[in-house]
């Protein structure tokens, strides 16, 4: 067991998988020397060699075609986007190939891809490097799209997200990349994916976020406590599928449902989600569903992120204002 970043848990889950199976290739643009923008392929070039950490050319497109090719010969290649805004290019391979091999072939074939790209302002990035467009990617069938919010679930979910035979959107929160350490035993044992994880236990309203959003979610019902309210909060983990289940289950134990995540409101996962516990928990509700979110603009530049990201006292004024519903 060792105390260690988010990054450093992908780069260990990144470095066992590919001891404990030789069909798992690294590739993308400056993973292999450099080590990746953030760090998180740091060594590995030198534990398995540049057969299988293979740095690209800067061109999206072909690292999400290359990656298919070798999905569909019998290869588990991880790939890597420098940052969700750079991600676009490779749409077309990820959504036409990518996400239908398996229906396309009439599950004779499928694409056990991962492609991995940091996600989320907060680091004083320009535009295209602070983007959090989970929803987009949600929307498509085929695709599986988890986000890790702790090193431990960092681990466990990426293992889990190379083993799956079909691709998979594996979204870093950087924000939370150096935030916080926590112990990380490098067992290979893999996380459920499609499963929240129920971080605190609560009675009176149910706080469902993700990413990097747990950090000022779980901030809030520090502060809530001291109020006298006692919140659950729940990591969806996975975005799509999702796991729904756990949501209604808390919600129909807490009759109030505050939703938070920074991308922007319009067409979000929370609206989703909103509308689920609508159609499943009407009568369970005490109070109107609510949505803390990111504006729908650009993400700003530095000066002006920290009144676009959603804050704990936003998340604690509206869940007092739900509170005085009877």
């Amino acid at each position: 067991m060792a105390e260690m970043t988010l990054v450093e848990a992908v780069n260990l889950a990144l470095a066992y998988e590919m001891k404990a199976d030789k069909s798992v290739v690294v590739l993308g643009e400056d993973v292999g020397k450099n080590g990746g923008v953030f760090r998180a392929t740091q060594g590995l070039l030198d534990k398995f060699g540049p057969d299988r950490v293979r740095d690209t050319p800067l061109a999206e497109s072909m690292i999400a075609g290359i990656s298919i090719g070798m999905a569909a010969a019998g290869l588990k290649p991880v790939a890597e986007f420098q940052f969700m805004g750079f991600l676009y290019p490779g749409y077309d391979q990820i959504v036409n190939h990518a996400a239908r091999i398996r229906n396309r072939t009439r599950g004779h074939m499928t694409c056990p891809v991962v492609f991995r790209t940091p996600y989320g302002c907060g680091i004083r990035s320009p535009e295209h490097h602070s983007e959090s467009t989970e929803a987009v990617l949600a929307h498509i069938p085929g695709l599986r799209v988890v986000i890790p919010s702790s090193p431990k679930r960092a681990y466990g979910l990426l293992l889990a997200s190379i083993r799956d035979p079909d691709p998979v959107i594996f979204l870093e929160p950087s924000r939370l990349y150096r935030w916080a350490k926590q112990d990380v035993i490098d067992d290979g044992k893999a996380l459920p994916l499609d499963t929240c994880f129920t971080l605190r236990v609560g009675t009176d309203v149910t706080l469902v976020t993700w990413g990097a959003m747990v950090k000022e979610t779980l901030a809030a019902a520090d502060l809530l406590s001291q109020n006298g309210v006692s919140a659950e909060v729940i990591d969806v983990a996975t975005i799509k599928p999702l796991d729904i289940d756990t949501i209604i289950a808390s919600v129909e134990k807490t009759g109030r449902c505050v939703i938070i995540h920074e991308a922007a409101k319009t067409g979000g996962v929370g609206a989703d989600i909103s509308a689920l516990v609508a159609e499943r928990a009407l009568l369970s509700l005490r109070a109107p569903v609510q949505r803390i979110t990111g504006y729908d603009t650009i993400v700003p530049y530095a000066k002006m992120e920290k009144y676009y990201l959603p804050n704990e006292h936003q998340i604690v004024e509206a869940v007092t204002n739900i509170m005085e519903f009877a």
